[in-house]
């Protein structure tokens, strides 16, 4: 409801906006006031703040700041057909002669994002993978480079600066076909580079066991009950000098919470995997296993294990 001039009352009247028809209507003598009206409001309700930056009314794709335009580049289609006779038309010749600078840039983000999503990274990991390349690309030093080593090597860096790191071979499993020697390099050509930018040494994070553990046991589809165990035994874990990768640690904990619990998950076999779902070869969880043995009874929390059931298990 609002208030306007109806020339038919001759005087300021209440009315009604049918926005079905985009009509406004007088609501005393029912004289259409002006019709065919857009409504320039949101499509669709927000239960944001009321400030106008959060409103999501109609005003094309997100910007992104670290392309020149903002990512709001226009790009003319490709019309039906061959696209011979697009590229020899007027409007493909100055497509071509009007090529986006920021067109490598573009391809790159699509990659990371496509790796991000495949690994099931949250926004704020892609995002800061994003920012990495382009601080890279921008000294122009990569030319020649393993690009899929590059974006794969960002997006570790960005996990572990994340506090969400995952394993070189995670990361592997999704760089397109980038070995893990290629991106362990590119991860220190990076490094090397966005140290000489800032003047100091780049701050990677620190990878703890505990933060592999519940993945690597969702992975093993181990109990709730199994997983509480684990984490705890993995935090105690860490007042001991186990001179280990934190992921070896992790793999041979939880191999020796399942060898306790009645659900046993075999290093190696057909229905479940201990070396497949962690990514640790099977002679290291054993060495890590040997290594952890000895400090056991007080890794195991007491309300899971008792001191006969940790006597059972079998020696390294």
């Amino acid at each position: 409801m609002g208030d306007a001039f109806c020339s038919d009352c001759k005087r300021h009247t209440e009315v009604v906006f049918d926005h079905s028809a985009g009509d406004t209507v007088c609501s005393e003598c029912g004289l259409v006031l002006e019709s065919h009206s857009i409504d320039e409001t949101s499509e669709w309700r927000t239960f944001a703040n009321e400030s106008g930056d959060n409103d999501p009314v109609r005003v094309g794709g997100p910007t992104n700041p670290l392309l020149t335009d903002g990512g709001l580049s226009t790009v003319i289609a490709k019309p039906n057909g061959a696209s011979g006779e697009f590229l020899s038309s007027s409007l493909g010749r100055w497509q071509n002669r009007g090529s986006n600078p920021d067109r490598g840039l573009i391809t790159a983000f699509k990659t990371i994002a496509t790796m991000s999503d495949r690994l099931g990274l949250v926004a704020t990991i892609k995002d800061r993978a994003n920012e990495i390349y382009k601080k890279v690309e921008d000294q122009k030093s990569s030319r020649g480079r393993n690009q899929d080593a590059l974006l794969a090597a960002c997006l570790y860096i960005a996990c572990r600066q994340e506090d969400k790191p995952r394993t070189v071979k995670e990361i592997c499993s999704v760089a397109n076909g980038a070995t893990k020697k290629e991106i362990g390099r590119a991860k220190e050509y990076i490094v090397k580079q966005l140290g000489l930018e800032t003047g100091q040494s780049v701050e990677m994070g620190t990878i703890h066991a505990g933060d592999f553990m519940r993945r690597f046991c969702s992975n093993l589809g181990m109990s709730n009950h199994t997983v509480k165990a684990a984490t705890e035994a993995v935090k105690t874990s860490e007042q001991f000098d186990i001179r280990r990768s934190p992921i070896s640690i992790a793999a041979a904990v939880i191999y020796i919470i399942t060898q306790l619990s009645d659900d046993k998950k075999p290093l190696r076999g057909l229905d479940a995997d201990i070396s497949l779902a962690t990514g640790v070869a099977e002679g290291t969880i054993r060495n890590s296993y040997k290594d952890l043995y000895p400090h056991v009874s007080k890794i195991i929390p007491s309300w899971y294990a008792s001191e006969e059931d940790l006597k059972n298990l079998c020696s390294p």
